[in-house]
């Protein structure tokens, strides 16, 4: 605590005189009582933990007004209610006016990908961009680092905050989509998007990252106002440092799963209490149809008579993918009956001549009814209930009606899996297609490298999905000036196979 005038010169350390000796005595330093627990902190010095607590947050506030953050709670605090006696019943606390003017979205500068989005990317919610390399998820995240700083509507007039985790923020890139995005030149210098106004750092491991997003994030986004953060991506520390095989896999994910819960509500809370938006990217990983998928829905409860007399361990393991819920509610097999304990008569030598078949049995038995599943100990569940069936849902591929040789053949899943879609409000699914896979007589390699780009809604709070498959999903181009829709209607199949665009632009490299 030696340094605690030095950092604090104005901190009262009279109210606190019984304390601040113990803390000297085991070395504990004002960024101890920062980062530390208070728990641990009692723990080291044996003092009363009601103690430690008011110290940690005296010493907290003191370093928010001194930082000059102090007022920004008051500033958002609400107002109290009348009492109770004075409120009628039929009142209510938001009407659907005070709702839809608190509403607020950040534009993605193209007016058709606005309108897939229900308006934009909504403040105080958690939204994910997904998709394969070369989609052109930075270039959609750079895009609302620009748009944000516009005024509303179609931003939120504040600054921005981009954490990345793989490479540094392009600024090259951002220059050229002020200079060349004509929306940006009709705007007066004051309402410009500017550099100036985008904070950016790296995070290369996952130790880093908790610790800014714990506490240097909170505290700039209290002194700059930031309206929108953004992590690209989410997934590179995780699978860097939890996906790796060896005998302890299974706590490693077990490990996984707790930070990433604590990292989505981290995240939310930020989103909520400050009305900012958080985008963050994630990256896909290649998904392979069950061998129950593949054949089709119709369920095969038929056992073979081979399979009912094979010992447990001959048995051949089922190769799919199950949701948990179906190993609960499964009745557990019968237990096989044990062979009787050799005699002592085994020892001696057996006779060289044949065995003799056993008897038959004198009675045969009942046949099985269909619901006692105490004949099938090895039932398959239906194909509705395997995941590999119901994360199409949630996902954003393999939800074709009538899937075809392509898109099956591409079947993607988004990183850190079932886990971390429960903490997102949204997931934005972004497609990068051969241009020959829907038209068969386009030279492909031709008109930017004969690629397409496309975005779908997968889920989300805000707005309607887009469809099955890509039906419904808006074709786009990266180009000089950011992202651009290039048809006013696409049209596309259920199985993706005809595109009908408006203008004939090719997808260019940005």
């Amino acid at each position: 605590m030696t340094d605690l005038l030095r950092v604090l010169p104005h901190f009262p350390v009279g109210q606190f005189a019984r304390l601040i000796p113990v803390l000297e005595k085991h070395a504990v330093s004002t960024s101890d009582l920062l980062t530390l627990e208070a728990a641990d902190i009692g723990k080291r010095t044996h003092l009363p933990l009601l103690d430690v607590k008011r110290l940690c947050s005296a010493v907290l506030d003191a370093l928010h007004t001194e930082l000059g953050v102090s007022n920004a709670d008051e500033r958002r605090a609400v107002p109290e209610q009348p009492d109770a006696q004075q409120t009628p019943p039929s009142a209510l606390r938001s009407t659907a006016a005070s709702l839809s003017a608190q509403w607020q979205t950040i534009s993605t500068l193209d007016a058709e990908l606005d309108r897939a989005l229900g308006g934009g990317i909504p403040a105080g919610c958690v939204t994910e961009v997904t998709g394969e390399s070369g989609a052109g998820k930075t270039q959609f995240l750079l895009a609302l680092l620009l748009s944000v700083q516009l005024p509303p509507p179609q931003g939120l007039g504040r600054p921005a905050l981009y954490i990345s985790t793989e490479a540094p923020l392009s600024t090259r890139r951002l220059t050229q989509m002020l200079s060349a995005n004509p929306l940006f030149q009709r705007l007066t210098p004051s309402e410009r998007p500017s550099l100036d106004n985008i904070i950016s750092t790296v995070t290369p491991d996952l130790e880093s990252q908790d610790h800014i997003l714990t506490f240097q994030v909170p505290v700039e986004v209290e002194r700059r106002g930031i309206g929108l953060l953004v992590v690209d991506s989410v997934a590179a520390n995780y699978r860097a440092e939890f996906e790796r095989s060896g005998g302890q896999h299974s706590s490693n994910m077990g490990a996984r799963t707790a930070e990433l819960v604590k990292l989505g509500m981290h995240l939310r809370d930020l989103a909520q209490r400050h009305n900012l938006a958080v985008v963050v990217s994630n990256q896909v990983a290649d998904r392979f149809s069950s061998s129950s998928s593949i054949s089709g829905m119709t369920p095969n409860f038929q056992t073979p008579a081979s399979s009912l007399h094979r010992h447990p361990s001959q048995q051949i393991p089922r190769q799919t993918q199950e949701s948990p819920l179906v190993t609960r509610s499964r009745v557990p097999p019968p237990p096989q009956p044990q062979p009787p304990p050799a005699s002592s008569s085994s020892s001696l030598p057996s006779s060289s001549a044949p065995q003799p078949p056993p008897p038959p049995p004198l009675f045969n038995p009942p046949p099985a009814d269909d619901n006692d599943n105490n004949h099938l100990p090895h039932q398959p569940s239906h194909p509705a209930l395997l995941l590999d069936h119901q994360q199409r849902w949630f996902t954003g591929w393999g939800d074709e009606p009538c899937p075809s040789s392509f898109s099956s053949s591409s079947l993607k899943t988004p990183s850190l899996g079932l886990v971390w879609t429960t903490q997102v409000s949204g997931r934005i699914a972004l497609f990068r297609r051969p241009a020959a896979a829907y038209q068969p007589g386009r030279r492909a390699g031709g008109g930017g490298g004969g690629w397409r780009r496309l975005m779908k809604v997968v889920f989300a709070s805000h707005a309607a999905g887009t469809g099955p498959g890509l039906v419904g999903a808006v074709e786009f181009e990266v180009w000089m000036g950011g992202l651009r829709s290039t048809s006013t209607s696409t049209s596309m199949s259920a199985a993706g196979v005809s595109v009908e665009r408006g203008n004939g632009n090719e997808t260019r490299e940005g």
